[in-house]
């Protein structure tokens, strides 16, 4: 694809004025409304569409306005409403089956590299492999069963629901929490609408108190109380060949996740943490593939080894990574807290909301067990700080090969969007961003452009990260590996 430079700084790009920005503004906004219809439509027969990896099926007028304004931004190219509409039409008229389809790159496509072909022609051309074709992604939707029901199970909820489309594909059937009392289901219902960081939810909850379930946009969620993972009953609710989500950050040993495994329900387990040397722990975009079907236990890492191991991947790659620390600054979490008192760790017992925390961080290790050449050249820590959601990793790297500022930063641009870890990575080239720009952001990290530092072979690289949704992004990406999901992703030269 031809690249486009531009100043980074859009308010600072020579474009073409329009006669009249209210009448461009409201063109645009028209253009936008009549596309959410496609864009709903193809999601109901599991099409994903697109925006530069950003999902559109939930997004407002506006929002969807916003993100194309990001995408000219960061990526110094002129892609608008105009040229997105134009290519959804398209497809419309399109028989097209499931798949995951990135509209922003493939109108840019068109823009600059279509070889004078029209439109309709290229797009065709572009999503020629899923074309009648509609064979379902699974034979059977698979059951899920989130094995808690904290923030991140309340999170994965919230973003799975989202992705529910047809129904096809992934199911989630019941909860199991310790009982609460008599209005445990109400409060429940109560946490999952509101949000005090994320807002709240997109859709509606119902409770159904005599069958002790909750029905949330259409899905009927069973609550399950149980003190013990080998003491639940599934059958009852008509679950079968399941995947457990275990959020509970109890067990991270093969011994006590394998509890589950002894429900003949449950098939698999995900837990939502690092586990053990003996069991894989993944980071989807770097190795997924390591998952085989036989895995019948999984670990998802932490949101921070999520955030720093597609980049860290993605510069060993390309310039060697000789050694390197790695520097959190780490909301406050559950953990902590709300006042001084005991905490077996060093100082977590201090008042979360009132203090910095020095505190130690398994990051370098869990960055050792995925990229085995890094094994040893990397040290680790981490400082809490008086923010309830995003953090901040700060990678300060030697590199193997020497690069300069604008050669580095570049680099790091192109791989947040046209790399395969492009789902993974995003970038962003505000010099005012703050941690409260990134709440609700579904990547697994954001590479701060401005702030990122190189000079020969030392680079220092600012990575902002969602630590709830962006890793329950990530979350939802190794579910539906493990159930042998897998989308078309197009257009054909991503």
């Amino acid at each position: 694809m031809t690249e486009i430079k531009s100043d980074t700084n859009p308010d600072k790009r020579k474009r073409d004025k329009p006669d009249n920005y209210l009448d461009n503004w409201i063109e645009r906004q028209s253009l936008i409304e009549s596309a959410i219809p496609i864009i709903g439509k193809m999601h109901r027969k599991n099409v994903r569409i697109l925006l530069y990896g950003t999902p559109l099926m939930t997004l407002s007028v506006i929002e969807i306005m916003q993100l194309h304004r990001k995408v000219r931004e960061a990526e110094g190219n002129e892609l608008s409403e105009f040229e997105t509409s134009k290519v959804l039409k398209c497809l419309d008229t399109i028989d097209i089956g499931p798949c995951q389809l990135d509209i922003g790159i493939l109108a840019a496509g068109y823009m600059f590299d279509s070889k004078g072909m029209p439109l309709e022609e290229f797009v065709k051309e572009q999503v020629k492999d899923v074309i009648g074709i509609h064979k379902p992604i699974l034979d059977k939707s698979q059951d899920l069963v989130l094995y808690g029901f904290g923030r991140i199970g309340r999170l994965f909820t919230r973003l799975l629901l989202e992705d529910t489309g047809a129904g096809e594909t992934l199911c989630l059937k019941a909860v199991v929490t310790r009982s609460g009392g008599d209005e445990d289901l109400l409060k429940r219902a109560e946490l999952m609408r509101k949000d005090s960081v994320h807002g709240r939810f997109k859709g509606t909850i119902r409770v159904d108190e005599q069958e002790n379930a909750l029905i949330m946009n259409g899905n009927v969620v069973k609550f399950i109380s149980a003190d013990s993972p080998d003491n639940v009953d599934y059958s009852s609710c008509g679950i079968t060949n399941a995947i457990v989500i275990d959020n509970t950050g109890m067990s991270s040993s093969k011994e006590g996740l394998a509890k589950h495994l002894k429900n003949k329900e449950v098939k698999k387990v995900l837990f939502t943490a690092p586990v053990k040397k003996e069991l894989k722990n993944i980071v989807y975009g770097v190795n997924h593939d390591d998952i085989e079907d036989e895995d019948a236990i999984i670990g998802a890492a932490s949101c921070t080894t999520n955030a720093i191991v597609p980049v860290l991947s993605a510069v060993d790659k390309e310039f060697g990574i000789d050694n390197g620390h790695v520097e959190t600054i780490h909301s406050y979490t559950n953990d902590q807290n709300l006042i001084d008192n005991y905490h077996r760790k060093s100082r977590r017992g201090r008042a979360a909301a009132l203090n910095m925390v020095i505190t130690e961080t398994g990051a370098a290790n869990a960055v050792s067990q995925i990229l085995t050449n890094l094994e040893g050249r990397l040290s680790a820590n981490a400082i809490r700080v008086p923010t309830p959601n995003v953090s901040l990793a700060i990678l300060s790297l030697y590199l193997k090969k020497p690069s300069d500022q604008e050669s580095f930063v570049e680099f790091l641009k192109q791989t947040a969007f046209h790399s395969l870890l492009k789902d993974q990575i995003d970038f962003t080239q505000s010099a005012e961003v703050v941690s409260s720009d990134i709440v609700g952001g579904r990547y697994a990290g954001v590479i701060d452009g401005q702030a990122t530092r190189c000079n020969n072979r030392n680079a220092i690289i600012y990575l902002w990260y969602d630590n709830e949704i962006g890793y329950c992004a990530q979350l939802i990406k190794v579910v539906k590996r493990m159930a042998g999901i897998k989308y078309k992703k197009l257009p054909n030269f991503l």
